[in-house]
């Protein structure tokens, strides 16, 4: 479990990225922060592994203010999957897959084994493993950015628009491989993004931000989509217009959806599954 109490951040020449920020992240769950530029969601991102400490008010992970932790060690027990992902240029695949369970200690025959363990889990063949980063499509840069963040086994995967830099066919396909990567493993996971979409994917907990790192309206996906906050999160959701401003047509042949476009979107169907809250 993460929490922010009352957390703000000031920066040297007197931007406020956040302003008393409160929020509770459960355990085992997908939060996504969303917002436009400026709203301070990488920023809060950043400072649950202390790569940006907070001017005022205290992070805990488990209980555990993060203030009194070292910076490094905490870093190497979080996962961190970036956009582009990070990989380093002169190392192969496998090494840097490898790099942050070799720097806690574990012998290099091991840490090679459990990478390549890690290519099956993202959906990598093993062939890649003696390839350099340049030689992989985006794709695939961003599936070992992935197996790289999960090397450590972290408890916490924060993850910073991991998918922002791909096309939109291989960002769907990444987007699956999350949800079954979080359906196996049960990380808690803390995700940035722009995309409103995107957040209501993956999300368990969506946190939609305001400039400045207010909060507008905190929930699940469905609960925000049927009673928005306010003006702002209707409109940032897209509530009224397009794909989610759905409506019945009675056509000759039965019951259809129709998107604010005036396009056909789906059907109505009964399920006995049980609907995402």
């Amino acid at each position: 479990m993460i929490e922010f109490r009352s957390v703000t951040k000031k920066f040297p020449d007197g931007t406020v990225a956040v302003h008393d920020f409160s929020l509770l992240m459960p355990s085992r769950k997908t939060t996504v922060l969303v917002g436009s530029s400026g709203s301070g969601k990488t920023t809060l991102l950043r400072m649950i592994n202390r790569m940006i400490d907070p001017s005022a008010g205290a992070i805990e992970i488990d209980g555990e203010d993060t203030s009194s932790l070292d910076p490094v060690a905490l870093r190497r027990r979080i996962g961190y999957v970036m956009q582009n992902s990070g990989l380093l240029p002169h190392l192969r695949v496998l090494d840097n897959v490898a790099t942050v369970p070799m720097l806690t200690g574990v012998p290099k025959r091991r840490a090679h084994a459990d990478a390549l363990g890690l290519l099956d889990t993202v959906g990598l063949d093993r062939s890649l493993a003696g390839r350099y980063p340049s030689q992989l499509s985006g794709g695939q840069q961003q599936r070992v950015g992935v197996a790289r963040g999960l090397a450590a086994n972290p408890n916490i995967l924060l993850m910073d628009e991991p998918f922002g830099a791909v096309d939109p066919i291989v960002r769907d396909e990444l987007q699956q491989e999350l949800i079954r990567l979080q359906r196996e493993l049960d990380k808690t996971v803390v995700f940035v993004t722009h995309d409103i979409d995107e957040a209501f994917l993956l999300g368990d907990q969506v946190v939609i931000l305001e400039q400045g790192g207010k909060v507008a309206q905190v929930g699940s996906p469905s609960e925000i989509m049927a009673a928005p906050a306010s003006d702002f999160v209707s409109s940032f959701i897209g509530a009224d217009r397009g794909k989610r401003a759905l409506r019945i047509a009675r056509t000759d042949r039965g019951s259809v959806l129709i998107d604010g476009f005036g396009r056909a979107a789906g059907v109505l169907v009964e399920s006995e599954e049980p609907t995402r809250s």
